[in-house]
């Protein structure tokens, strides 16, 4: 039976003989790239593999239904479609396996991520966005299970955003908001929370957002009966089906090896999505996994035999092949044929890449071994250099770890010796050491002169007589101004649109600027940072609000593993300027006052952490941020809304600066660094300490991500000699952190007559209460007794002892 052509758009039956017998090329080609991708694992070229195999059918249509400025959110089984879209071949494929640190050679990652990860680039070298109207485009991947479902939210959303908001301009960015997002997910990871927080959320927002889960029927070795209720994701989402009285999801379903239908269903899916802004799921079922997992371990360990066979029977490929021939379509010496071809293809990309991987360490190799040779004839540990030598010459495919290894131990059988040959190869190790860093190191924040740090610093200024009003007002008229100023800047979180937040630092501005510029969520702290990370990803400017500093653990996975590691894992080729606005520090009680700071700044690197001590220097910091294109977690002190500061004259101007500390008092016995709220008391304990003779300096941090670039808290302890850090998080949290960065970046230790102290939380959350709070958090008489007695040890005589 010949196929009828009015199955695909009402083409012509030859050009849709080509586009299948493209597709199957395609398939074929993916297929064969996973199977020696695994024997390179095997073999032990590669570290890992996670393949696509048993997948390929329903990406190539999904590729069909993908159009220019449509975006993908996906996982690591997606191989066959970044092949279908033309974005990755063969060569690709491999040169990411081997993790070639070469972006024109490994556009993904530069060899960051392993083989799998997907991206496509959104910004040109200097920074400045591509038209991503104009192209198909993919955000990078991450491992994490489900992890790539809340950006997903974004992505969708910002076509919303696009459509219904006309002041947004859209150029190179949309058009009128009719991209799709598409999220990939395997059938395991919907049991991950992320998964049901993002459904949930795009069912309620109706966003064009198109959800593929790919069904094998297993999760690694788990069956699906062990992982969803029935067994079976889209029996049980029901529920979330649309119908003529409510909103909700179109669910539709499909077998994974069905050419035709899985044509039928992603055009479908697509229409629906980008025509009316409604969620699609797509179950695809039926799919196999012909190489288990990945390289890790072999399916045949839990699969039984006759699940083993029903998968080689069924795998999509070879179905797609008979209904290829059943069709017509083309014949088994025709298909034999391509497929040969295709193998060889494979097989000749495969060793071209790994001669392109291995060219430059040969050529080091040479260069070393050389260098090795001229160094032993002069020293008397020449036995010693020359079995490094030959070691290395007995390396036929040496990795960049191999080089730098060796020559470094060599160097240690130099020592003391003065002959031009040490210093060749000395200059060689530090020259190999420079180049081969920064492929691993850089990018964990821009690069570029729009870099956040790099935002001057322009003061509040203020009238002859300026009005003193709650510090809330100061951050509600500022943000005011930056909505008027910058279009395209959005917020959302719980309480923060009809209330205007829950301490009114947005007051009234839902009303001014929309429900969408100004939106209510739900309870989803996940999700709101991925709607801000995909917002972001697509131009917008959204501040994302989680509404206490303790709940922003809940979205922490979605902060450290996408947001924070987005510019480093894309090598500058992707960026999201996700503001996260969060309030927290002293209110009584273990959830609503904990201070996870350390935690933060450990989880955060590549994201400016900054902790304003008022309002004022917070609504700054929004507006140095908007100057730039780089995210960030600015954290208000919750009690410091109602105190009252005087009011600027040039709100949505004034810029804090990022990365410098600010001197607040002088002082010349010692050096006292703090923040946020707890800053507070420290400087009302300053003044006390004059009394008994004590003149501190105090400093506040107020950007801890980074850290006082300037280093004027080293100029501080040439003058005080003595230093305590005062914090409210756990003991070994914060505070150790700001001592590593004094002590060992700045030399601080080289000026101190007195050991460097910490004060800081007991070990505990906070108790609920005053009282609580007294005997939880450094009080103010903590930190006078805490510096007396440091100045008590250095001078008993003029300092007694207090206690």
């Amino acid at each position: 039976m010949k196929p009828d052509p009015s199955t695909s758009n009402d083409i012509s039956f030859d050009d849709f003989q080509t586009q299948i017998l493209q597709d199957y090329e395609v398939a074929v080609t993916s297929r064969e790239c996973s199977l020696l991708g695994r024997r390179e694992v095997l073999s032990g070229k590669a570290k890992f593999g996670i393949f696509g195999d048993g997948k390929e059918l329903p990406q190539l249509a999904m590729a069909r239904a993908f159009q220019d400025g449509d975006f993908r959110s996906g996982y690591y089984r997606d191989q066959t479609f970044m092949m279908a879209l033309g974005y990755l071949n063969p060569k690709e494929f491999f040169h990411g396996l081997y993790a070639t640190t070469d972006l024109e050679k490994e556009p993904m990652s530069a060899g960051r991520q392993m083989g799998g990860h997907f991206v496509t680039h959104s910004l040109n070298e200097d920074g400045s966005w591509k038209d991503l109207t104009k192209q198909k485009n993919s955000s990078a991947d991450i491992s994490c299970t489900a992890g790539q479902m809340p950006r997903l939210l974004g992505l969708a959303q910002a076509s919303k955003m696009y459509r219904n908001v006309k002041e947004m301009d859209q150029t190179n960015f949309s058009n009128n908001g009719n991209e799709v997002a598409w999220g990939t997910i395997g059938n395991a990871s919907t049991s991950e929370g992320h998964f049901f927080e993002t459904v949930n959320a795009a069912g309620v927002m109706q966003v064009p957002m198109v959800i593929c889960i790919w069904d094998d029927e297993y999760g690694i070795s788990v069956p699906s009966e062990f992982h969803t209720t029935k067994g079976d994701i889209s029996e049980m989402l029901k529920g979330l089906q649309r119908d003529e009285h409510t909103a909700g999801y179109e669910i539709l379903k499909v077998k994974g090896w069905d050419y035709t239908a899985l044509t039928h269903t992603f055009e479908n899916a697509s229409d629906i999505a980008r025509d009316n802004h409604v969620p699609v799921l797509i179950h695809v079922t039926e799919l196999t996994q012909p190489q288990g997992h990945s390289t890790s371990g072999s399916h045949e360990r839990y699969k039984s035999a006759e699940r083993l066979q029903w998968e080689r029977e069924n795998d999509c490929n070879k179905r797609f092949r008979e209904w290829i021939l059943e069709n017509g379509i083309s014949t088994e010496e025709a298909l034999k044929k391509m497929e040969r071809e295709i193998k060889q293809k494979v097989r000749a990309a495969k060793k071209e890449a790994w001669t392109e991987f291995l060219k430059p360490h040969l050529i080091a190799k040479k260069q070393l071994v050389q260098l090795l040779a001229n160094a032993a004839e002069k020293s008397p540990n020449r036995v010693f250099i020359n079995k490094i030598k030959n070691d290395l010459i007995a390396v036929d495919e040496p990795l960049k770890k191999d080089l730098a290894s060796k020559s470094r131990t060599a160097l240690r059988y130099l020592l003391g010796e003065n002959t031009p040959e040490r210093q060749q190869l000395l200059q060689w190790v530090q020259n190999f050491l420079d180049d081969s860093q920064p492929k691993y190191s850089s990018h964990l924040y821009s690069e570029l002169g729009s870099n956040a740090t790099q935002i001057e610093s322009v003061t509040p200024t203020y009238p002859e007589k300026a009005e003193e009003v709650d510090g809330r007002i100061i951050l509600r008229d500022n943000f005011d101004a930056l909505f008027t100023k910058y279009p395209k800047t959005m917020v959302f979180g719980e309480d923060t649109g009809n209330i205007g937040d829950v301490n009114q630092g947005l007051e009234g501005l839902q009303k001014k600027f929309g429900e969408l510029r100004v939106a209510d969520t739900g309870i989803r702290e996940t999700s709101i940072i991925g709607q801000g990370i995909g917002l972001a990803l697509r131009g917008l400017r959204p501040i994302a609000e989680i509404q206490y500093l303790d709940y922003i653990l809940y979205g922490i996975q979605t902060l450290s593993d996408d947001l924070a590691s987005l510019m480093y894992r894309t090598v500058g080729k992707q960026k999201a300027p996700l503001i996260v606005r969060t309030r927290g520090h002293r209110l009584e009680g273990i959830w609503h006052s904990g201070s996870p700071m350390g935690g933060l700044i450990h989880l955060l690197r590549g994201m400016y952490i900054l902790t304003p001590r008022n309002m004022t220097q917070a609504a700054g910091f929004y507006n140095t941020l908007l100057k730039s294109d780089e995210p960030a977690l600015i954290i208000e002190s919750l009690n410091g809304y109602r105190l009252k500061e005087r009011k600027p004259s040039n709100l949505g101007e004034f810029c804090t600066p990022i990365g410098q500390v600010e001197t607040l008092k002088e002082g010349t016995d010692i050096t006292l660094l703090s923040y946020g709220s707890t800053l507070r008391i420290v400087e009302k304990v300053a003044k006390e300490l004059l009394e008994v003779g004590i003149d501190a300096e105090v400093i506040d941090a107020q950007s801890l991500l980074p850290f006082d670039l300037n280093h004027d808290v080293v100029k501080s302890l040439e003058k005080t000699n003595r230093l305590l850090i005062i914090d409210e998080d756990v003991p070994g949290g914060c505070s150790a952190y700001l001592l590593q960065e004094i002590l060992e970046k700045q030399e601080g230790y080289r000026y101190l007559d007195s050991a460097p102290q910490t004060l800081t939380s007991k070990a505990h959350r906070p108790a609920y209460a005053s009282d609580g709070d007294y005997f939880s958090k450094p009080n103010a008489e903590d930190i006078f007794e805490k510096v007396y007695q440091i100045m008590h040890e250095a001078d008993p005589t003029s300092f007694p002892s207090l206690r």
